[in-house]
């Protein structure tokens, strides 16, 4: 009966608790807190370029002229109003053949190098609860400690102590085995 009243009062906070993340993921996938200025879109945009020169640079920290050149395209490009940042960024990709883009897009293989990790997470947080729950369930089934448990652990203790400083015997079962050969 007490374990049944247990799982009763458990579930509800793990029903929140997962309620509440897939609210928090969901108001984070959605939420637009993009650049607003002119200014913060160009830098925004150019920071997620890579220099077609430079390795391991964005757009934005090059000071390549390749680099000068892009940043001057996207400011003519944000100045012009007419496309948006996803499309300035295409034109940029095509015009340099797919290599200046430093985060990958959110469809076809490349959302696997943002799914991956997450899902990896999940699983192997998910597989630890498993275990932890098996192990606790083991434990329990092994009953509460006694008082001859204590008394063999305490005779354990002691034993130990009294023959710390005594070097370990080596048994030889291997070389008994070699010789009967």
């Amino acid at each position: 009966m007490t374990s049944v009243n247990l799982k009763l009062k458990r579930w509800p906070g793990w029903v929140l608790l997962g309620l509440a993340v897939v609210a928090l993921l969901a108001v984070g996938a959605t939420r637009d807190t993009g650049p607003r200025t002119p200014d913060e879109r160009i830098e925004a945009i150019s920071k997620r370029l890579a220099c077609p020169i430079c390795q391991g640079e964005s757009v934005y920290e090059s000071r390549n002229t390749a680099s000068v050149q892009i940043r001057e395209a996207i400011k003519q490009d944000v100045n012009d109003g007419i496309k948006s940042d996803e499309q300035i960024i295409q034109d940029i990709v095509v015009a340099y053949e797919g290599e200046e883009l430093l985060v990958p897009t959110a469809d076809g293989v490349e959302a696997l190098a943002w799914a991956l990790p997450a899902a990896a997470f999940v699983i192997g947080a998910t597989g630890l609860g498993f275990a932890f729950r098996r192990w606790q369930q083991s434990a329990r089934a092994l009953g509460e400690a006694t008082d001859d448990d204590y008394a063999l652990v305490a005779d354990a203790m002691a034993n130990f102590d009294e023959h710390e400083d005594e070097p370990v015997p080596v048994r030889a079962e291997a070389s008994d085995d070699a010789d009967d050969a």
